[in-house]
Formats: structure tokens, C-alpha cells, sequence
């Protein structure tokens, strides 16, 4: 199944007429340049599940150090996938594999 089609699917799944008025997902642009992805957790089944940070060429304050870069974490019940440009499916795939395979 393709990213596109994964992410809907926990999308609709989360969709109870209710959590989709007050939550949901973003998928932006930033000027570095580069992609944010923004998923509310609050009232999920992951909203306590504990994601550990990824980085790529970031420094301790998650500021880029090159031209190829992510950063992947959870601030305030918000999943956040950031990276550079190219890196769009590496953050999908990344908040994909965390939420729909629970840990074992």
C-alpha cells in the first residue's frame, strides 16, 4: 500500500465526528527549504506512546547542518516530521511505521 493511501487510511480510522473537528494532520512547507508534517495525537491511541526522536544532520537544538536533513519528535501531543525538501515520503514512512505496527 502507498504512503497516500496508508495515511488516509488512520486518518479515516480516527475520523469519529468528533476528533476530526478539533485535530487532524498538516503538511507544509518550510522556508530551509523543506517539508513539515504536523499530526495531533490527542485522542488516538498514541497520543502516550512513546516515539523516540529521529535526526539526521541536526544539531542539539534540531537546527539543520547541511543540506540533507530530518527530525522527527513528539512537543505537546503533536507528532512532527521535519526534513529537507527530498525527504517528504522519509517522513510519512517514519510517523507510518510508529503508528500502525504497535510495539511488541
Amino acid at each position: 500500500m502507498d504512503l497516500l493511501q496508508t495515511l488516509q487510511n488512520w486518518y479515516e480510522t480516527h475520523c469519529d465526528g468528533e476528533w476530526e473537528h478539533h485535530y487532524g494532520i498538516t503538511i507544509q512547507t518550510c522556508d530551509n527549504p523543506g517539508w513539515w508534517v504536523k499530526v495531533d495525537l490527542t485522542g488516538t491511541e498514541l497520543q502516550s506512546r512513546p516515539f523516540p526522536h529521529v535526526s539526521e544532520n541536526v544539531d542539539v537544538a534540531a537546527f539543520q547542518q547541511g543540506d540533507r536533513w530530518l527530525h522527527c519528535y513528539v512537543e505537546n501531543g503533536v507528532w512532527n516530521g521535519v526534513g529537507d525538501e527530498t525527504r517528504l515520503p522519509v517522513i510519512l514512512r517514519t510517523f507510518l511505521d510508529w503508528a500502525v505496527n504497535p510495539p511488541a
